[in-house]
């Protein structure tokens, strides 16, 4: 991945980002305002071995020391020791003490730092001053050998345990910084690890990775398409009506000098808003003065003459199964000038129907009347009536939800389309963010993201640039 990978990443995935990082921060809080604080007093031990009058024997004697001043560090936390301390303090468990005191040395020398710690500060200097006088008596005692009466070496106490300050812990400051860093580190984590597992189509690169067909068109996530689908409910130079009259004019373009089209509208799986796509731009057509007729060919689940209040009993299966003419089953919408075939009676064998002879005669009689035939196809992945549909139209438009589609799914679909001799004319992203580029820029390529409606006249002013009377009147 490149830096403008990343780049990328983060303005899409900042949402996680600040949540991770705002858990982890708040979980830092959380802990640091809860924990009980902890005082720590500190006392310091000095060892040497027992007086020598020559230099070289003073030398001999410090390195002993040295020697030595790492093993008594190793006896602070020694149970021996712990409970010669508990013995003389009286009131403190033996148990407990060893995860009190810590003891350290510093680097080169034969000093032994004693630290205990303890949420009473009176209590972390009374063990830390008992500790070392301890200490001393150990290092006396392991220190005499048999027959001797003084000890090799010995420990002697250098400072008394000091009074504690302020808390040692916790550190508001620290934790914060550590749980801001971790929050960060874990989001972005997070965030790369979520881009790398999704498969969904979220930009024109991966749209582009699954098929070679064009992108005709984008249309932009409305929450009232559920209640109103149709685009002639909203204003004319709506964003939304804007996006449907840019894919009308792409498709136009498409097989330019064929004089008669019919176009397949499908997706790889369900819920991609295809059938809101084929109807609305059908719509567009009609409007635009195309001879257009919108037919309802999805005889599983047909939901496109519900949209437009069209009643589907009587259509498409009637036809096939000679019962009626043609004519008699077309209706027209009187709104927007389109003509609808209606999918009919929901049969037991959709594929055999739409495969069938009949279905062939039906769609070249229909070339013939019309300019654009619009075919709302089901989904090309569950069964296999649109890919029959498009192995017998001019190609399929194949719909794509942004985010939810996988790359996977549509390669399949291609796939579909291709085993049947058939290929996709063009692709529609549906579904694509209004608010937030999320660094692919859907709405600076198609307009759907600004509204260019005629502005409404100003009032006349008067020559000195102020509003004449009779225009605030």
């Amino acid at each position: 991945m490149e830096l403008r990978d990343y780049a990328r990443i983060l303005r899409r995935r900042w949402a996680l980002i600040v949540v991770v990082t705002a858990l982890v921060l708040g979980g830092a809080a959380l802990l640091t305002f809860t924990a009980t604080p902890q005082y720590a007093s500190s006392t310091s031990l000095y060892v040497s071995t027992s007086d020598s009058e020559s230099t070289s024997e003073s030398y001999q004697g410090g390195l002993l020391s040295q020697q030595k001043v790492t093993s008594f560090a190793e006896l602070a936390t020694s149970r021996r020791l712990a409970d010669a301390v508990a013995a003389e303090l009286g009131d403190v468990d033996a148990d407990t003490l060893p995860e009190k005191v810590s003891a350290e040395v510093s680097p080169e020398t034969v000093i032994l730092k004693l630290t205990a710690t303890d949420a009473d500060p009176d209590e972390a200097r009374r063990i830390a001053q008992t500790y070392a006088e301890a200490m001393t008596d150990l290092v006396r005692e392991v220190e005499t050998g048999d027959g001797q009466k003084t000890a090799a070496v010995k420990a002697t106490i250098v400072d008394s345990a000091s009074e504690p300050g302020g808390p040692v812990s916790p550190q508001p400051v620290r934790n914060l910084g550590l749980g801001l860093v971790l929050g960060l580190l874990l989001g972005v984590g997070l965030a790369v690890l979520r881009e790398v597992l999704d498969t969904s189509i979220s930009s024109l690169d991966d749209l582009s990775a699954t098929t070679e067909a064009p992108l005709l068109g984008t249309i932009a996530y409305d929450a009232s398409t559920r209640t109103s689908p149709l685009i002639t409910t909203l204003d004319s130079h709506a964003p939304r009506v804007e996006a449907f009259r840019v894919l009308r004019t792409n498709l136009q373009f498409v097989d330019v000098d064929v004089a008669s089209k019919v176009f397949v509208v499908t997706s790889a799986v369900p819920a991609e808003g295809k059938t809101t796509t084929a109807v609305n731009l059908a719509v567009t057509l009609a409007q635009a003065g195309t001879k257009t007729l919108l037919v309802e060919a999805d005889l599983r689940r047909p939901k496109a003459t519900g949209m437009l209040g069209v009643d589907h009993a009587v259509g498409v299966t009637t036809l096939l199964l000679g019962k009626v003419a043609l004519d008699d089953v077309i209706v027209r919408h009187d709104e927007t000038g389109l003509d609808i075939l209606p999918s009919g009676a929901i049969p037991p064998n959709p594929a055999e129907l739409l495969q069938s002879r009949a279905m062939a005669d039906l769609l070249a009689e229909l070339r013939n009347r019309y300019d654009v035939v619009i075919i709302d196809a089901p989904p090309l992945l569950p069964v296999t009536d649109a890919a029959l549909l498009a192995a017998q139209a001019d190609g399929a438009l194949l719909v794509v939800r942004h985010g939810k589609t996988t790359r996977d799914q549509v390669g399949q679909a291609v796939e579909r389309l291709a085993s049947v001799d058939a290929e996709p004319i063009g692709t529609v992203l549906n579904m694509t963010p209004t608010k937030g580029r999320g660094g692919y820029g859907y709405g600076y390529g198609y307009g759907y993201g600004y509204g260019y409606a005629p502005e409404t006249p100003a009032a006349p002013t008067s020559r000195r640039g102020k509003r004449s009377e009779t225009a605030g009147a």
